[in-house]
């Protein structure tokens, strides 16, 4: 395969958050250049469907609140192999809700899957890899909102623990450098996904008009326009890339 079409042949991948969105399309991307594909969710029936669709994705149920079913699918990985490539997807939002009246514990469980989740499987993935002793990369999935705030969308759950993440995300780079894992993430704009799904729908017409005039690019993103970013992280193609979060938010950070 050329530079533009990198070879992930023999590469052993976990995806969280693999059964819809963002996910699926990582898991199809990865599994489409050669990889191996632990997809991890805690909707196994979709998992299964995207197994039996796409070589070489192995289905795995997963709640990443729960640190031992994170450790499992280290230990899944490793199993196939090693673990290569970690893509730390599984997220949520909070309701949109003014920080003054927010429900604490909805702050907290936003935070714990956002944020320490993605801790916690970079964590485990890392003491595997530097116990192998071979190089991998850890991609964080973040947003433009970890970046800038979000209102009048008032997510303050959502907006800290995507913050928190570029910082951990080059927190971990520097930690880890010495052992050839790169570390980094990617800063989504505005898709349309499950997340984003009342905003975006058709007949929300102020949803979509506040997007489009937000976003210099004027639309959405596609899912396809992040398999390149991916791609880059995740392959050789981006091997002297670490700490970095890369924007894929049609110039969204830019205004």
């Amino acid at each position: 395969m050329s530079s533009l079409s990198p070879d992930l042949s023999g590469k052993v991948a976990i995806v969280t958050g693999a059964s819809s969105g963002f996910g699926d399309r990582f898991t199809r991307t990865l599994a489409g250049h050669g990889a191996t594909v632990v997809a991890a969710a805690r909707r196994i029936d979709r998992l299964e469907v995207l197994a039996a669709d796409v070589d070489r994705v192995h289905a795995v149920r997963c709640d990443v609140g729960n640190d031992d079913e994170l450790a499992g699918l280290v230990e899944r990985a490793n199993d196939l192999g090693s673990v290569d490539i970690v893509v730390n997807n599984a997220g949520i939002s909070d309701a949109p809700e003014k920080a003054e009246s927010q429900d604490p514990a909805s702050f907290r469980h936003v935070i714990d899957v956002n944020l320490n989740a993605c801790f916690v499987l970079a964590s485990k993935a890392a003491a595997a890899m530097i116990q192998a002793g071979t190089c991998g990369s850890i991609i964080n999935i973040a947003s433009v909102h970890g970046f800038v705030g979000s209102a009048p969308n008032t997510q303050a759950a959502y907006v800290a623990s995507k913050g928190g993440l570029v910082n951990l995300t080059r927190e971990l780079s520097l930690q880890w450098a010495r052992y050839n894992i790169n570390v980094n993430a990617i800063a989504p704009g505005y898709f349309a996904t499950e997340l984003t799904e009342g905003l975006l729908a058709e007949g929300n017409e102020s949803g979509q008009t506040w997007v489009s005039r937000n976003t210099p690019m004027r639309r959405p993103g596609e899912l396809h326009e992040l398999d390149g970013p991916l791609l880059l992280l995740a392959s050789e193609a981006g091997s002297y890339i670490t700490g970095h979060t890369l924007a894929v938010d049609g110039g969204w950070l830019a205004r």
